[in-house]
Formats: C-alpha cells, structure tokens, sequence
C-alpha cells in the first residue's frame, strides 16, 4: 500500500469516527446482541506505566461479495437464525450501506483493528458492478477500509490483467473511464495470491503475503485460492497461471514470517466447507456436535502448520465459527462468513507483546449479521447512487422484443414459459461443438428471478427487452458448464426433481427442446417420473451412453437437491446464462418478428 493510500486510510477513520459520535447511539442499538461487549484491545496485565504484555486484536472478516453492493433479492438476501425454542427463522441481511455501518461500529473502542477478506469479493456480481467490471465494488472495499484480501477463483474471470488492473488502477483496456476525467485508482488494499504464480517465470502473480503493523504489533496475513480454480474458471482467466497446493504454499511462507520474526499469522483461504447446520449461529464446537464442519477445509486446516494463528476462509458460502485441531492437536479457529456481505466475523487475538505471537486459547469468534434496521451509511448510498446513473443507458438497452408476457417467477406450472427460453437458449449456445457439443439443457426453476413483461406500468407497451430487465431475470451471472452424464445419471436428476430433498416440495427443472418425459403425480416419490416416458429427440434414453448437458455451475455442483448433476465430468464452462439469454433473444426477435411465447408441452402431467 503506496503512503498516500495510507495516510488517506488513516483520514478516512479520522473522520468516519467523528461523524459517528452523533449517532452512536442509534448505532450501538443496531448492533449485532454481543458485538459491542466484545474485546477493547486494552491489554491484560498490570503496566504501570508500561506496555501491558497482551493487547486484544480484533479480526473483522467476510468473504465472497461477489459485488453485492445493493442488498441481495429474494432468499439469496436471507440468513438462517436458529431460534432458542429450535425452529428456523429468515433474517434480511447484507447490503454493503449496512455492512459499512456494521463494520464502523464494530470497530468502536477496539485501537487494534484488522479488517481481511477471504476471496470473490467481486465476479458473478450483479448488474451495478458487474457492468463496470467491479470497479464500484473495489472503490466501496476501499471506503469499508479494508485491509487484506485474498484472491478467489472469481477474481479469474477475466484473467490476471484485469485483476492487475483491480489492484493497481487505470481505466479498462476496451471500455476506457466510466467517468469524464476520473481515472479508476484501484485497491488500496492488497490482493494475496501466494500459490498462484506465472508458467514462465515461476513468480508469485500478486503478493504472497503482507504484514499489518501498529504500534509493535505484527500480524501476517498469507491469501491463497483453491488449488482447483483452473477447473472452475474459463481456460482465457486462468492462462500462463500454475495454482498450487494451499498447504504447502501457506506453510511455506508461515516459515518465512517467522523467520523475518513475524510469530502472528492468519491464513485467507478461498476454499470451505459445510457446517452441520445451515444456521449462522449454530454452535460447531457443542458438546455432541461431532463433526461439526465437513468438506476439503478439514483436510487443509488439519495439515497447516501451528505457526498459523487462525483461518479466514471461504467459497462454499457458508457461515461458520469451528475449532479445527493444527497439525500439533491444538484447537485452532477457522470461520466463514456466508456471502454476499450478509455477515461479518468478529474474532479477538490476543497478542502476547514478549513471544510476538498469538495466545491461542484466548481466541475467540462469533458471526454477525449484517441486519437492515440500522443505519445507512451515507458515503455507500452516494457510491451507488452514482453508480447506479451511470448504469441506466446500459441497463435501458434493447435486447429482443416479445410479443406477449413470457412468464417465469410468476407462472404457477410446473413448465414454465420463460423455463423453455431459457433452457433453449443454454442448448442452442453450447450446442456447437466447440462451445462444449450440448444435447440437452436444465434450468432450476428458482434461478428464473422475474418475468419478461410486454408491457410494464408505465411504458410503451412496445414489447422491447432490455439488459436490466433480462437481467433481472437472470441475475446471477451462472457460468455455463456443459459436463458428460449417463443415461442413467440423467433419469436420476429427472427423479430427484420429486424425490430426497425435493419429495416434500418438487423442485421441476425447465428443460430444452427434444426433451419429453411423463410426470405422474398421483404416485409417490422417484416413481412419479415415468421412466420409459423419458426420450430425447424421440429416442427413449440409453442408460449406458454417455450425454452432453449444458446447465449452470449452481446446477453442474449439484445444487437445488441434484447430486446426480454434480456428477458429471470432462466439464467445459462456457459463458454466462445471462450472455446466452441475450445472444438468443437477438437471434429470434426483432421489432417486426418479436418472441412468442413457447408452447409448454414437453413435461406431461397426470394429476
């Protein structure tokens, strides 16, 4: 970070701190139960005069953005809160006006503050900041003060160029300044790739790590993304990039800390795992808990060496707050803040001033939720409200033109209008064999966010589709995976549409032309899909042979209730579900010849 960055950081706390003094306690009551009766950094011991030997430091972290700087829509805005009388309750979160004011009074009486992230602060992002290739997400990361982040695999979307840009400033290489006569500064905060270097010359892409210092207090941080980032991100995003074990790489650098006396490190990990509840609050370490967190951050967290003080990670989406035993069998905290800036961790580290390292039974942590009741913060509202101007010629451009309602959201059958395009336009864009050679395409009913609408309140009635309204019906920016499914596989995901998880509340896939099946729904379970039904193109599927399926990355990692999706393999991503949607709506209407709705007869339904 240049000294300037530093001295405007520095500033910028300054004046945050005193503009909050006037409503600090409508801030204090907004706060998170907890989050203001937690460590104040004022050290342990008696100094009398001198420095007392321990001083708390707090740890603000979160993970996984993804350029959520309005609060995210639908459920996808909503944490789990486990009740104390057991049941399940949904809480509004996120939204980075919120997570800023979070953040600040957080921070409150707490000197020694670090704020680190765990990676995909941008990429997939929504259309505020994915329109201007997430520099409104970078500009707000530098008004939250962040301190650290580490990379994620969606910082790859656009490759390593754009990511140098990220951090470094400059306007885009193709689409130049947003802003007449404001060039885009960059990060003030540095990017951590430490097991991401160059095929040719073996270097490190980005810093391996960085060391936050105040008043002879050190803390490293080391970032690292998945090693298997190259197998989720397009070939163009990862070129000339070799990604290398997270262990190996973390426990290298930790020896090079300590050996430059550096005793207090945390690691940022951009890989996760699943905790056994999907609750933020749920306790990991509770007696009879088990296991309380499953998936490949065990594995890495148990092989990373005692040299690391704590684990920020991420990925999965998840929220959790688990004790993972280092290499040595002594508990060490790793946590996950679920995404889209919907919580916060608030972790202490007591900082032990005689050993410079971490006294790691003080260790303490809790997620936060970022909740909506609480004021906003005025710098956020002026960023996205100028950015927001800045996106509407965009957002405001024709598409493809309809001739009637397409429903999706809104429509009540099982297949639904706006499911059919979708789908067809995800089969016909990676149809080609050099796009992945798809035969047949899924959609998850719940990703189809609105419909398309001839004629809104207010308009013309002229029938156009714009980018902000196809956007809106397909926010989240999937990438296209197209994988290889057996016959059979295929005739398993068409049964958990109604059996598993989906028995109680069938979750019905959209699904691409050629593809026909009978839905019986006066059985019971998998036995609703009538199997000799299922034919393609008028051919009853081979179990045995092996298909070409295109659907989105949530799908292809078997989510929604479809573990025989995640099964597929020889994987090729494609681009976004957004980008297929528009190129077929441009290739199948026009002002004169505009999209009818499509018939819905492919799924026969017997009620």
């Amino acid at each position: 970070m240049s000294a300037n960055a530093q001295k405007n950081r520095m500033t910028r706390r300054a004046l945050a701190a005193a503009a909050g003094l006037a409503t600090m306690g409508a801030l204090v009551a907004a706060m998170p139960a907890g989050a203001h009766d937690r460590g104040h950094g004022h050290g342990h011991g008696h100094g009398h005069g001198h420095k007392p030997r321990t001083v708390d430091v707090q740890l603000l972290s979160f993970n996984d953005l993804h350029g959520n700087l309005e609060p995210p829509a639908g459920s996808a805005g909503n944490v789990s809160e486990t009740q104390p009388d057991g049941t399940v309750k949904a809480i509004p979160a996120g939204g980075v006006e919120y997570l800023a004011t979070s953040l600040r009074t957080a921070r409150k009486g707490n000197p020694y503050s670090v704020t680190a992230a765990g990676g995909d602060m941008v990429g997939a992002s929504p259309l505020l900041s994915g329109l201007f290739h997430d520099e409104p997400t970078i500009e707000a990361l530098n008004k939250l003060d962040l301190d650290v982040t580490a990379v994620g695999n969606h910082e790859f979307d656009e490759g390593a160029t754009e990511l140098a840009r990220l951090q470094n400033g400059g306007c885009h290489p193709v689409e130049g300044c947003y802003e007449k006569g404001k060039k885009f500064k960059g990060a003030d905060f540095p990017y951590l790739a430490a097991n991401v270097t160059k095929e040719k010359t073996g270097k490190p892409l980005l810093k391996p790590y960085t060391v936050w210092k105040k008043n002879g207090v050190k803390i490293g941080f080391i970032g690292v993304t998945l090693e298997g980032t190259p197998d989720i991100v397009t070939a163009n995003g990862v070129k000339g990039l070799k990604f290398h074990d997270e262990v190996e790489t973390i426990n290298k650098y930790a020896r090079e800390l300590d050996r430059k006396g550096v005793k207090s490190i945390v690691a940022l990990i951009h890989e996760g795992g699943a905790p056994a509840s999907t609750s933020y609050n749920y306790d990991c370490d509770s007696p009879g808990a088990g296991d309380g967190i499953s998936g490949p951050i065990v594995d890495i967290a148990k092989g990373i060496t005692p040299k690391v003080d704590a684990l920020v990670t991420g990925h999965t989406h998840q929220a959790y707050v688990c004790t993972v035993p280092d290499p040595s069998g002594k508990p060490r905290m790793v946590t996950s803040a679920s995404s889209f800036g919907k919580l916060y961790t608030d972790t202490t580290l007591t900082y032990d001033r005689r050993t410079n390292d971490i006294v790691r039974t003080s260790v303490k942590s809790a997620n936060h939720i970022v909740t909506r009741d609480q004021p906003k913060a005025a710098d956020m509202t002026s960023l996205i409200s100028r950015w927001n101007k800045l996106a509407a010629p965009i957002a405001n451009k024709p598409q493809g033109w309809i001739s009637a309602d397409i429903n999706g959201r809104g429509s009540t059958a099982l297949e639904k209008p706006l499911g059919n395009v979708i789908a067809d336009a995800q089969l016909e864009g990676l149809a080609p064999a050099d796009k992945g050679g798809a035969e047949v395409a899924f959609m998850n009913p719940g990703g189809i966010r609105a419909d398309l609408v001839h004629k809104a309140s207010g308009s013309e009635g002229d029938g156009v589709v714009t980018y902000g309204e196809a956007f809106t019906v397909q926010p989240f920016t999937n990438m296209m995976n197209v994988v290889d499914l057996t016959g059979a596989q295929l005739v398993a995901a068409l049964q958990q549409q109604v059996s598993g998880s989906n028995e109680a509340s069938p979750k019905i896939l959209q699904i691409s032309k050629g593809l026909t099946y009978t839905l019986d729904l006066t059985k019971t379970g998998a036995a609703r899909v009538v199997t000799d039904s299922i034919k393609l193109n008028g051919e009853a599927i081979d179990p045995a042979r092996t298909y070409r399926v295109a659907m989105n990355e949530f799908l292809a990692g078997g989510g929604d209730g479809f573990p025989a999706l995640g099964q597929g393999t020889n994987k090729l991503v494609g681009a976004s579900d957004l980008d297929m949607f528009n190129a077929y709506l441009a290739a199948h209407s026009s002002a004169t010849a505009p999209l009818a709705p499509p018939a819905t007869d492919r799924i026969t339904v017997i009620r």
